[in-house]
């Protein structure tokens, strides 16, 4: 894309684009390409960020022998071929879709056989290319977002017919508290949600700086733990960034708590550097085309789709890292633990890491990078 801006990238790092993958061009960020043969890992990003959010733990994976890939997801970045009408089609944001773009492009580079790595929304995608095809994504990481398996069919209802599926009162109840509530996932679906951030009146740049300072473990209210359940009282324990006040935007929520010029002048895992390129980007696209991927995921529709695959687990070998300030591993109660105790048969380890929030890979990256290598040279082992 040469009037598009280079990206700040350490060495060993390159930025190409690969056509026809589901419809789509798509940018991705390599390392270890130099030389035939390596063993391949798929690297998928979260929300909102970009392929650009591995580049410190790419340089590690291809020194020890991988072949890295790192896309701009569907609706991300430089990958282009999907659209932002809010009005349009949202299918090819489902799960499955996005499943069918990982295999394509692991297919166009003529791979077999991966592992895959998924971090924030890139977890599910991750989680389900291991469920779905785990002859070709052998072993599965999940960062930040826990997997805790398909959502189940009614059962033995034959003879005493399953209840109609209610709406979840957690809606109403969430804004009925006396500091009345909304929860994030439901806000990202709203028509205004893109506008409210694209458009900051902080301005983009400080927008995203407070985001990601918020959900960090730069900020000192982040110090999770379990939730005991699905309710009002429970959810309005999490941090605004993710059960939000009811009248208040995304930018205006994250705003609070922007951190000082001294604090971002210190800042090593997110220089100003840096952070330029993520607000350049989202300057250009918006953020719409991920905001499609909640969208679909709050439209009823994505679990009627994956009761398909209802009492299917993941068997290929499986790993969980997050931040241990990373309120994400608890966001949705039981979650992490039916991971653990059923959705993945081969778990062969849950990390929590000290000193990371939500941005696990990029606070943390040598510690990542670590338990990345230590999981791949267990899963081949297994």
């Amino acid at each position: 894309m040469p009037d598009l801006p280079d990206i700040p990238l350490p060495a060993g790092i390159r930025s190409r684009t690969i056509d026809g993958i589901n419809g789509l061009r798509v940018h991705v960020l390599e390392a270890g390409f130099e030389t035939s043969g390596r063993r391949c890992i798929l690297l998928l990003h979260g929300f909102p960020e970009l392929a650009f959010s591995w580049r410190k733990v790419m340089p590690a994976l291809a020194d020890a022998g991988y072949h890295v890939i790192a896309p701009d997801q569907r609706g991300y970045g430089r990958t282009t071929g999907w659209s932002a009408d809010y009005d349009g089609d949202l299918s090819p944001f489902s799960l499955l879709n996005l499943v069918r773009d990982a295999l394509a492009l692991v297919s166009a580079f003529g791979y077999r056989q991966v592992d895959v790595v998924g971090h924030d929304f890139g977890s599910p995608v991750s989680a389900w290319c291991a469920l779905i095809r785990p002859d070709v994504f052998r072993s599965v990481t999940m960062m930040s977002a826990p997997f805790g398996g398909p959502p189940p069919l009614p059962f033995n209802t034959a003879h005493a017919p399953a209840e109609p599926a209610a709406e979840d009162a957690v809606h109403r109840e969430l804004a009925a508290l006396p500091r009345p509530r909304k929860h994030y996932q439901w806000y990202y679906s709203t028509r205004e949600a893109n506008a409210d951030m694209h458009r900051a009146p902080q301005g983009l740049h400080d927008f995203l700086r407070a985001y990601y300072h918020h959900k960090s473990a730069d900020w000192t209210g982040n110090k999770p733990y379990p939730l005991a359940s699905w309710s009002a009282g429970e959810l309005a324990k999490l941090p605004t960034y993710y059960v939000m006040d009811l009248n208040e935007t995304m930018a205006e929520t994250v705003a609070k708590e922007m951190p000082s010029p001294d604090a971002i002048a210190a800042n090593r895992w997110l220089p100003d550097s840096d952070l330029a390129y993520y607000s350049a980007e989202y300057g250009r696209t918006g953020f719409q085309g991920g905001l499609q991927w909640y969208r679909y995921g709050t439209s009823g529709t994505m679990n009627n789709e994956l009761q398909l695959f209802a009492g299917r687990s993941i068997d290929v070998p499986s790993c969980f890292i997050s931040g241990k300030q990373d309120w994400g591993t608890y966001q949705r109660p039981g979650v992490f633990e039916a991971m653990q105790a059923r959705a993945c048969t081969k778990m062969l380890g849950c990390h929590l890491v000290d000193g990371a929030g939500h941005w696990v890979q990029q606070e943390q990256p040598a510690k990542v990078s670590r338990l990345l290598l230590d999981f791949l040279a267990k899963a081949r082992a297994a």
